[in-house]
């Protein structure tokens, strides 16, 4: 079984669509994205340096840009299920057939906005912190006062909060924990400080025609899969204030009996995620073009295997 993955902020670099821009129909398909979200996709995607694509309102749409042009460069493809991580369930509820790309774009434009809004009220950020036994490291965290915000699963915990927070973090590891490295986001997203953006997405969610998942639908919310549009909507609304918990997703990939996994561009976190976590299971990141070959040859060899 086949599960589709697409990545979460932070994972975008200066001029990673660059390569995908040059796919036969792939630069006409951006610029109509770009028009239908107000947004130069293909500039930010090209030529902007680091700064500007960490921007919050700009990181995202590209992102999901990125994940759908990609998975489209694959051609037929039956996942068994899709998820995402952070703002890439947005890019799986394309997949899943319960939002359209422009709709999801348009989405993930709201989005990116909102919590660059909210973000701007206070000084936060993210670290991940790798190692540790997780109960310790979560519970050392919630004494700095910052939150768990992405508990990724083999060995990663993810934090956030403060500036002032995360400082402390630096100086006061928890025990276990090997580094702490900050990522390149704009703010303490899946905490109490994304609360704001709620409410913008809660009001623009109900402008979108949706349709229930054609595949299973696995929500980082909690790992479960969800079977309605609705409810994956609802989630997609929540989720910017909670946390995301991907090691319940693997573990739900696992249940399903995956034994197969492709993480659509930016490819790399997730798959670096399941090699540790779900041995066994083969990946491919699609970072550029170069990587649609052996994407295909895996997809042809679990429809074989069937």
């Amino acid at each position: 079984m086949l599960v589709l993955v697409a990545p979460g902020q932070g994972a975008q670099t200066p001029g990673f669509l660059t390569p995908w821009l040059e796919l036969p129909g792939a630069a006409d398909r951006v610029a109509a994205w770009s028009e239908a979200i107000g947004l130069d996709l293909a500039h930010y995607g090209t030529k902007a340096d680091a700064d500007e694509i960490r921007d919050t309102a700009v990181a995202q749409p590209l992102l999901v840009a990125a994940g759908l042009l990609s998975a489209a460069a694959l051609g037929e493809v039956a996942p068994g299920a899709v998820a995402g991580h952070s703002v890439g369930e947005i890019t799986a509820a394309a997949f899943a057939g319960v939002l359209d790309d422009t709709a999801a774009l348009r989405l993930v434009r709201t989005r990116g906005l909102a919590m660059a809004e909210a973000a701007a009220v206070t000084e936060t950020g993210m670290s991940a912190l790798l190692g540790g036994d997780p109960e310790v490291t979560v519970s050392h965290l919630e004494k700095l006062g910052l939150t768990p915000a992405n508990v990724n699963g083999a060995g990663q915990i993810v934090a956030a909060g403060t500036l002032e927070q995360l400082a402390a973090l630096e100086a006061d590891k928890p025990e276990g924990v090997r580094r702490v490295v900050p990522l390149k986001v704009a703010g303490a997203f899946h905490t109490h400080h994304m609360a704001p953006a709620v409410a913008k997405l809660e009001a623009a969610a109900k402008e979108l025609t949706v349709a229930d998942p054609t595949v299973s639908y696995v929500s980082n919310k909690d790992g479960r899969t969800v079977a309605t549009g609705s409810e994956v909507v609802s989630r997609l609304v929540g989720q910017v204030a909670n946390p995301v918990r991907w090691d319940l997703c693997m573990e739900t990939f696992e249940a399903l009996g995956a034994t197969a996994l492709i993480e659509v561009c930016p490819g790399g976190t997730l798959t670096g995620l399941a090699k540790r976590a779900l041995p066994g299971v083969r990946t491919v990141a699609l970072k550029t073009p170069d990587d649609l070959d052996a994407a295909r040859t895996l997809i042809a060899d679990v429809s074989a295997a069937r």
